[in-house]
């Protein structure tokens, strides 16, 4: 025989589920539109006749599924953004991906500093360890809509005004065209999904338990030679990549 308070947690457990699928089902109708807030904690207390903390779950659930945004002292908020096919290859461009999928790229400066390169960045460059390299980050928006972290670093020697063209918006394959660099290649991209930090969440404007998909890759000039490293953290229910085996002008007479 079960006790009253087995009953109660029974309950509760089926209430937020309940809660989760009708709220999903009036975004996916269109009753709660992108951007639109939610009804306060107590109002959908009251109207699904729950208590906090089966509403506070059901909104957990569909904030980590990408459909919701809490913000703390705020309130909580529809975030249905589209999800972005993004093209992986030889020449993968940033500006020119979101521009074919029918999205305005846009980007936000976060850091530009000059470093002593550690161990890893040393060897991705072909650098001797300690050596002076560039490091940015950067946010990158579509429509607005916060979608990667890009972290890159860069030899100092060879791009001596990259850190300062960079935070002044300039795009890095501009720069490099002024250093001589006419056109660049991927050698390699790791990918592997983790979860975020907290800092990492708060930019991307997720919840903390949402997956992010990070990217690593190091792009060569036509002789070969490393001249970029990056890492980027990407929002993984914003984005699908799709990785092209062919070269890009294969790609094209095809």
């Amino acid at each position: 025989m079960k006790r009253p308070n087995d009953c109660r947690t029974t309950m509760n457990k089926h209430n937020w589920t309940n809660i989760r699928d009708r709220v999903a089902e009036r975004i996916a109708a269109g009753d709660y539109a992108d951007g639109t807030q939610l009804p306060t904690e107590s109002q959908l207390c009251a109207e699904f006749g729950s208590g906090r903390h089966s509403v506070r779950r059901a909104m957990t659930a569909l904030a980590v599924d990408g459909l919701l945004s809490i913000e703390q002292g705020r309130g909580t908020f529809v975030r249905s953004a589209p999800l972005i096919r993004y093209r992986i290859s030889k020449r993968t461009r940033f500006r020119e991906n979101l521009l074919a999928a029918g999205r305005t790229p846009s980007g936000e400066h976060i850091i530009a500093e000059t470093l002593p390169a550690a161990a890893r960045i040393a060897e991705a460059l072909g650098l001797a360890e300690g050596a002076p390299v560039h490091h940015t980050l950067r946010r990158g928006l579509a429509d607005g809509v916060p979608i990667n972290l890009n972290q890159s670093w860069h030899d100092a020697a060879r791009f001596p005004d990259l850190a300062a063209e960079r935070e002044a918006g300039r795009s890095v394959t501009d720069v490099y065209r002024a250093h001589g660099v006419a056109d660049y290649l991927r050698r390699n991209t790791t990918i592997y999904a983790r979860r975020p930090d907290e800092a990492e969440a708060r930019l991307l404007d997720q919840h903390p338990d949402q997956p992010v998909m990070v990217l690593q890759k190091t792009d060569t000039d036509h002789a070969g030679k490393p001249i970029g490293y990056s890492e980027s953290i990407w929002s993984a229910h914003r984005i699908q990549f799709s990785i092209d085996m062919l070269d890009d002008n294969e790609g094209a007479a095809g």
